[in-house]
């Protein structure tokens, strides 16, 4: 569960949950300070997104983050525009990831190459490769046919200005792009009860949260990341019926036996 300081405990089964509990065990385990948590509580109206977009453009000043990772918001591309004008007007604008929803949103808002990294998995790619397609659902079947094509999708993406210069593309094998090129494709180790466990992306995404908190840079954070998330899954033995919460268990004493040599390796 992640205990909230109202009280109040969300299951960590997936999703924003998930992402959350990685980055703050990884940045414990690991001697980093935490990142801030802002939750709406949206159940689907859009209200709470549209508050949380509201709080974020009163107090991006306030805040001056150093980095920002954003999930599942509503998309609403007024907000979103909002609030990314408020953060680029800080004096030291900050490192900007997105996943999720809200990668979805920064792309239709037409501002994607405005962000530092995406965490797409392979039909998240399809779309973002997608200059016609507002949503994931509404991405042509002739790019989902061409999933398997990375150099081939993330040509037409770069083209169309629909993602950022970094990506960790999540897969059977991740794909890692660095200032535009693709950079490293990692494959192993390879534990394929993974692909039956909700919550291995976020898992991820929660990784390189975590350790761009603590200063790594983005590059060698994206590719460390996706190494600890398949390292952690050799490390657990899953089977498919492991949920993500069992991994996170074991994430605290994984890091401190294998972080070190992974963030060392190039």
């Amino acid at each position: 569960m992640l205990h909230l300081p109202d009280g109040s405990a969300v299951p960590v089964q997936r999703g924003t949950a998930a992402l959350a509990a990685t980055a703050l065990l990884a940045c414990e385990a690991l001697g980093f300070e935490p990142p801030r948590l802002l939750l709406a509580g949206d159940i689907g109206s859009g209200a709470g997104s549209r508050a949380l977009y509201a709080w974020l453009t009163e107090h991006a000043a306030t805040l001056a983050p150093s980095g920002l990772t954003f999930h599942y918001l509503f998309p609403d591309v007024d907000w979103h525009n909002r609030v990314l004008m408020a953060i680029q007007a800080l004096p030291s604008p900050p490192l900007l990831v997105a996943d999720a929803g809200f990668m979805y949103v920064a792309k239709m808002s037409g501002y994607a190459d405005a962000y530092d990294l995406f965490t797409p998995d392979l039909g998240e790619m399809a779309f973002l490769a997608d200059e016609k397609a507002p949503h994931p659902f509404y991405t042509r079947g002739f790019l989902l046919a061409e999933e398997e094509d990375i150099p081939g999708l993330l040509a037409r993406a770069q083209a169309h200005g629909n993602c950022p210069a970094n990506l960790i593309i999540k897969g059977r094998a991740d794909h890692i792009v660095c200032e535009g090129r693709l950079a490293a494709t990692i494959e192993e180790p390879s534990e394929p009860a993974m692909e039956c466990i909700g919550g291995t992306g976020d898992l991820v995404t929660g990784l390189v949260t975590a350790l761009l908190a603590g200063g790594i840079p983005l590059c060698r954070a994206s590719l460390a990341a996706a190494r600890l998330a398949r390292l952690l899954a050799r490390y657990c033995a899953p089977d498919p019926g492991t949920q993500v919460a069992q991994l996170l268990a074991r994430l605290p004493q994984f890091l401190q036996e294998h972080a070190e040599a992974v963030l060392a390796m190039d």
